[in-house]
């Protein structure tokens, strides 16, 4: 009997919505298994990191590696699995682009420490104490992961094959991509975005779309949208025109604006400056008269500053990924 190929999945920072995402591709759990040796994965399985390391290099056929890397040990399971696997990709949203773990980026670890342990109305800590790599007790010496500066993606710490994106990856997609491996058709270039489109999420979408040009933005709780109209068009943030296709238009399906999470479209290099350069031409301050220079700057300032969270709207998934990565302690 021929030995079936290896597949493995590791959870690293992040959620866990990754692996729900692969059971949720039902039945069809059951053709992976009769393809595939699912034989490593944390949550699931307890199949220890000393199997993986006896294993030959590349052995594993495909690791799905989910997280962003922001521990010494995330660091560490990711050489790891890189050299034990034939094919690694960046599974999900954390691994791919840092998504919302990554927002930690625009604070120093220290401040990070000092908000969790210390300076926070739900911790008794009159001694201050924090984490520390190592410690000593009666019954020997605790070791705990080292928290690193900031998160980084997964293709910032080893080389990657492919990017999965998705908060979590639809499950469709998801199979797709196995399918793909199954039926042993040529695979993409190395370095693609698989399980998603390569246009944005307007192409998904079919709300009408007309001029759009605005005068407000609005939070999704202040308005209730028209059901077949653009959303941006109607003053709510909706990041579609920056992000990636691939998903289905889920969130405007259900009247809510997307958030991004699939990521920017093909050969866009910053999703949140994408973004900002879409509003920017469509605030509406060309058709306010005897405005001058300055004004007009007030105006558009106005609406601007009608965002609370400019960081955390535009870059909630893309952070670790984009021109700006993390705060820079000077």
């Amino acid at each position: 009997m021929t030995e079936k190929p290896k597949i493995s999945m590791y959870w690293a920072s992040s959620c866990g919505g990754c692996e729900i995402a692969l059971v949720n591709i039902n039945e069809k759990i059951i053709d992976l298994d009769a393809n595939f040796d699912f034989m490593f994965c944390p949550c699931l399985l307890d199949t220890k990191k000393s199997d993986v390391k006896e294993l030959p290099d590349e052995d594993i056929f495909i690791t799905f590696f989910n997280g962003g890397i922001r521990t010494k040990e995330n660091e560490e399971m990711a050489h790891l699995l890189r050299k034990k696997s034939k094919i690694l990709i960046a599974f999900g949203s954390c691994a791919y682009e840092g998504c919302i773990p990554a927002l930690a980026n625009l604070f120093s670890k220290n401040e990070l420490f000092n908000t969790v342990y210390t300076d926070n109305f739900t911790i008794d800590n009159p001694l201050n104490v924090l984490p520390v790599p190592k410690s000593a007790v009666p019954e020997g010496e605790i070791e705990i992961p080292q928290f690193c500066d900031a998160l980084k993606t997964l293709s910032q710490v080893v080389d990657v094959d492919y990017f999965i994106p998705g908060c979590p990856p639809e499950s469709k997609q998801i199979w797709n991509v196995i399918e793909l491996v199954i039926s042993g058709a040529s695979l993409p270039a190395k370095g693609s975005v698989i399980g998603a489109g390569a246009s944005s999420v307007c192409v998904e979408c079919d709300r009408k779309k007309e001029e759009k040009k605005i005068k407000k933005i609005y939070r999704n709780y202040e308005i209730i949208p028209e059901k077949e109209k653009c959303l941006l068009e109607q003053g709510l943030i909706c990041m579609g025109i920056a992000t990636r296709d691939g998903c289905g238009a889920l969130c405007p399906k259900v009247n809510m604006p997307c958030t991004g999470c699939y990521g920017p479209p093909e050969g866009v290099l910053d999703q949140g400056a994408k973004m900002v350069s879409a509003l920017g031409s469509i605030i509406n301050v060309d058709r306010i008269k005897g405005l001058d220079d300055e004004k007009i700057t007030e105006k558009i300032n106005e609406v601007i500053e009608s965002i609370p969270d400019p960081a955390g709207l535009f870059y909630k998934y893309s952070l670790a990924d984009s021109i700006l990565r993390r705060k820079v302690n000077i």
